[in-house]
Parts: structure tokens; C-alpha cells; sequence
């Protein structure tokens, strides 16, 4: 029906190729319902034909040449005509059909893949868009547990610097918790600092949290009762302000929503606690795929999740490898594997080889060494408290600016 209802439309003078254009336009008419043909059309069929027949103009090659190879119209009978374009339309719709099919399966599959929802945490309403996925990163993190160097020199780095913070502090943090990342750099480097007394471990990982316990009786933390958790960062299992230091280091980075990640840090601490965390910024390893937050985007990071008195300050680390794939085993170790939902599952063994090469000739130094670059953002932030300093009221200053210059310039 679709083919005699074509076939009466057009003029004895049309040649293969008004046929091969002309059709779409007969389909979008038909699905539209601007032909007097419509309602002997069916829409699915005339979507397929349509969608397929405007794709296979500009990817399918063999179908112009299917089209240029008909005769001119003009030279056939009715029937002979319509033979001939049912040769070619047939072949087209069953291949439009396949075509729409694989799309549809693939819009599917990455609806499952990436999936949008909006949560509401402490009033503030934040869109938590998934783009890791969490569950292989932890299968990473429990890899890393058998990888992990205890004398790795950049992670031990990161965790003294950011345990530094802790001796600026004048007040004690009896109960604190660490989130995933170095646990055991943490845990190795925690005596002496910020007065702690209660330390929990937690981590996604299964694997990672017994091997700091098991390294527990290596480490002489005598002054420290130490618990160990299983639990991700975006769902705490902590009850509210029963904590006095939260500290994070090279985890948070990996957290879908991370401003709802730190809500739920401050929430967790006492009034006047202190959040510290150590997360990778944005210029680590560029290139890269993952997306990792700026400098200027820690503060209002802060600032979202409530904290008082925000502090950001950056440090870069050049650690130098032999060649790339020194450097992929490095992050491997440290559980910094590509974790993005949109991924690419298959890597082969020459493309990976070959990628190395072209690194080490684009980023080696003379020396034959590969230097790569880390950018590490550190953040400190404070729960509200009455004793904390404040701003004072606009408009409650008693001397001006200008009487300040006047008494510099005399």
C-alpha cells in the first residue's frame, strides 16, 4: 500500500534520484498527517521508514547507489516500477528498523547508566548528579588494599600536611572520624595531633578497613581507641553532633554529590568541630577524564555546606616515574582508577602500550623520566558556635577609610 500510494504521486518525468528524495518527504507528510494516504499508513512504519530512509542519505552509501542504479520511471510499467522500488524500500525500512532498534537499546542503557534525582539535605535543595559509579570504586579501593605502598612518599605527603593543620588549633578533638582515602597514612601519622582519644575509620572498601586494622598492632597508637566502619562518605552512618573533627584525606573527590557529602560532615560534628579535607584539584594529570573540582570552587563548596570560617590553600606535588605505566600502577595503588559511569570497558593491550609511548614522548623529561603533577586542595571548616569570631554589623564601623589614608599619607 505504502509503495502504490508513492507510486500514484509521482510524474512520469521523475528519475531514481527524485525517487530517493522524495520519499522522505512522502513519509513526513504521511506521519504528520498532511497526505491523503496518512490514514492508509501506518505511523509506526512510516516513522521507521522516515527516520531510517533521512539517516541512510548521509551513512549509507550502498543505498544511494541502490537508488542510482533504478531506471527512469518513465521506462517501466506500473508494475515493473513498483517491483523496483519495492526492492528498495524494503531492504531500507528493515535496515532503519534495526538501526532505531540499536538506538533505542542504547538510550536505555545509558537512562540505567545515568540516572538524575534530587535530594533535599538540611533545606538545601542540590541535584546529586551520579556520574562515578560508586560500586566499582570500591572493587578499586579493594584491589588497592593488595597494592598499597606504606611508604609511599607523595600520600604520606598529603597526610602530614594536612594533619599540620591540627597544631594551628588551639582546642582538642577528642572523637573524630576519617573517611576513605589514605586511612593508613592517617593512621600511621595520627599520634601527637589535635588530642584525639576516639578514632573511627571508615572506609568503602571491606578489604581496605582490615588491612588498617590489621596494621593496627604496627602502629604505636597506644593513646588511641580505634573502631573501624564499613560505609560510604555519601550516606553517613553517624549520629548528628557527636563528633569533634571530620578529616578526609584523598577521598571526597570521588563522591557524586559532594556538597551534600560535606552537609552531612557538618551535621555529624559538634558545635565549633572542625571538617578538614584534602581532595585532588584540578590540575592533576592533565590531561584526565575525571572531572575534579577547582581552587576557586573549594570555598563556595564550604560555604554551601554551612561551615564557618572557610579555609582553601593549594599545594602541587612532582613525583617522577621511570615511564607511564610506572605511573598508571602508582594510581592504581592508591585506588585512583577511572570510576566515571561513562566509560570505556575495553582497553586493549596495544592501545594502552601505545598511549604510554606517545605520553612519554610528549611529557618525558631529559633525564628519560615521566614528571606528573598533583594538585591537592586543602579545606578547613568550622560548625557554627557562639565563641567563634564574626563579622561585625554593617555599618557599625567608627572610623572611616579615609581618615586611615589621611593619617598614612601625613
Amino acid at each position: 500500500m505504502l509503495i502504490k500510494s508513492y507510486l500514484s504521486l509521482l510524474r512520469p518525468n521523475r528519475t531514481a534520484e527524485h525517487v530517493f528524495q522524495l520519499l522522505p518527504t512522502f513519509l513526513r507528510r504521511c506521519v504528520l498527517g498532511r497526505s491523503p494516504y496518512a490514514s492508509r499508513l501506518p505511523c509506526g512504519l512510516a516513522g521507521v521508514c522516515l527516520s531510517g530512509l533521512l539517516r541512510a542519505s548521509s551513512n549509507w552509501p550502498s543505498l544511494r547507489r541502490v537508488s542510482d542504479s533504478l531506471p527512469l520511471l518513465e521506462n517501466l510499467s506500473r508494475s515493473e516500477a513498483e517491483l523496483k522500488m519495492r526492492a528498495f524500500t524494503i531492504p531500507a525500512c528493515r535496515r532503519a528498523s534495526l538501526f532505531l532498534r540499536g538506538r533505542r537499546e542504547r538510550g536505555r542503557q545509558r537512562r540505567s547508566e545515568i540516572s538524575i534525582c534530587s535530594d533535599s539535605i538540611d533545606g538545601l535543595n542540590s541535584p546529586k548528579v551520579k556520574i562515578f559509579d560508586r560500586d566499582l570504586k570500591r572493587k578499586q579501593r579493594d584491589r588497592a588494599a593488595w597494592l598499597v605502598h606504606p611508604g609511599d612518599s607523595f600520600v604520606n605527603s598529603v597526610a602530614e600536611n594536612l594533619l599540620d593543620r591540627l597544631e594551628d588549633c588551639k582546642i582538642t578533638f577528642p572523637t573524630a572520624l576519617c573517611l576513605g582515602g589514605s586511612l593508613q597514612a592517617i593512621k600511621y601519622l595520627m599520634q601527637g595531633h589535635g588530642g584525639i582519644k576516639n578514632l573511627i575509620m571508615m572506609d568503602t572498601s571491606y578489604d581496605m578497613v582490615k588491612l588498617c586494622k590489621d596494621a593496627e598492632k604496627d602502629i604505636s597508637n597506644e593513646n588511641i581507641d580505634t573502631s573501624f566502619v564499613v560505609g560510604d562518605e555519601e550516606f553517613l552512618p553517624v549520629k548528628e553532633s557527636s563528633l569533634d573533627l571530620v578529616i578526609s584525606c584523598l577521598g571526597l573527590h570521588w563522591t557524586n554529590d559532594l556538597p551534600g557529602a560535606m552537609i552531612q560532615c557538618r551535621l555529624a560534628l559538634k558545635p565549633d568541630g572542625l571538617f578538614l579535607a584534602a581532595i585532588l584539584g584540578g590540575e592533576t594529570l592533565n590531561p584526565r577524564l575525571s572531572p575534579l573540582a577547582q581552587v576557586r570552587d573549594a570555598g563556595n563548596l564550604l560555604t554551601r555546606a554551612g561551615f564557618t570560617l572557610p579555609g582553601v590553600d593549594v599545594d602541587q606535588y612532582t613525583v617522577k616515574y621511570e615511564n607511564a605505566l610506572q605511573l598508571i600502577e602508582h594510581l592504581r595503588s592508591m585506588g585512583e582508577n577511572n570510576a566515571l559511569l561513562q566509560r570505556n570497558t575495553v582497553l586493549k593491550r596495544e592501545t594502552a602500550l601505545a598511549t604510554a609511548a606517545v605520553y612519554q614522548s610528549m611529557f618525558g623529561a631529559e633525564d628519560g623520566t615521566i614528571p606528573a603533577t598533583f594538585q591537592v586542595i586543602y579545606m578547613a571548616g568550622w560548625k557554627e558556635h557562639p565563641s567563634q569570631q564574626k563579622a561585625k554589623r554593617r555599618g557599625s564601623a567608627t572610623i572611616s577609610f579615609q581618615d586611615i589614608q589621611k593619617q598614612f599619607d601625613s
